[in-house]
């Protein structure tokens, strides 16, 4: 971790790189403009020396501060911040490393990674495999958030508050989860499908 100052009144985080990277932007567009580094400093209200350290990715400069820099430079926040439009992390589950939970009848496969604070997209994702006679769910209590399902083999009944589905392979569904429901199999062969939750529950079970 580095240590913090505040300088000028701008508080930054010291580096030996900075991780987000807007130096390049900042410096580009003052040059461009013929704007002195002390310019940009006296408006910002900074240090020329904080300035410059922050066009080299030296530092990590405060929200304030970078903002402050932007201003005075009349920068579109858009166009500061575009390039982390661009980045995301991609989350990859090996077909080996599946964690797999059972519950009675029903086999539950991973194929989400479970977040450990769940953001307003969190899904949970998983195999489900139904054996003959099996159910999942809950005909009491409905959960907050929608659920789809794709079937890939088998028969299912899905049991929706007062309604009744069947289901065979390649039907896809999808509900409002606060709805009590079961999925069973009403069939003579393992029930198989991808179920999607979104957002993930704290028990996975039901």
């Amino acid at each position: 971790m580095g240590d913090f100052i505040n300088a000028s009144g701008g508080a930054v985080l010291i580096k030996s790189e900075s991780k987000h990277q807007f130096g390049s932007k900042l410096r580009a567009v003052r040059e461009r403009r013929g704007v002195t580094l002390k310019q940009v400093a006296g408006k910002a209200g900074v240090s020329e020396s904080l300035v410059s350290q922050i066009e080299r990715n030296k530092v990590s400069p405060s929200v304030d501060t970078l903002l402050s820099i932007a201003d005075v430079l009349g920068i579109d926040y858009e166009y500061l911040f575009s390039d982390y439009r661009k980045k995301g992390k991609v989350e990859i589950v090996r077909a080996s490393e599946r964690s797999v939970t059972r519950d009675g009848l029903v086999t539950m496969s991973r194929l989400s990674v479970r977040e450990e604070i769940p953001g307003e997209h969190s899904v949970d994702a998983f195999m489900l495999e139904v054996a003959v006679g099996g159910e999942k769910g809950d005909l009491e209590y409905g959960h907050a958030g929608r659920e789809f399902g794709v079937i890939l083999e088998g028969e299912a009944e899905l049991l929706f508050g007062d309604d009744v589905y069947t289901l065979s392979g390649g039907d896809t569904v999808s509900f409002a989860s606060r709805i009590p429901h079961i999925l069973k199999n009403r069939g003579d062969s393992v029930l198989k499908a991808v179920w999607i939750v979104s957002p993930p529950r704290q028990s996975s079970h039901k």
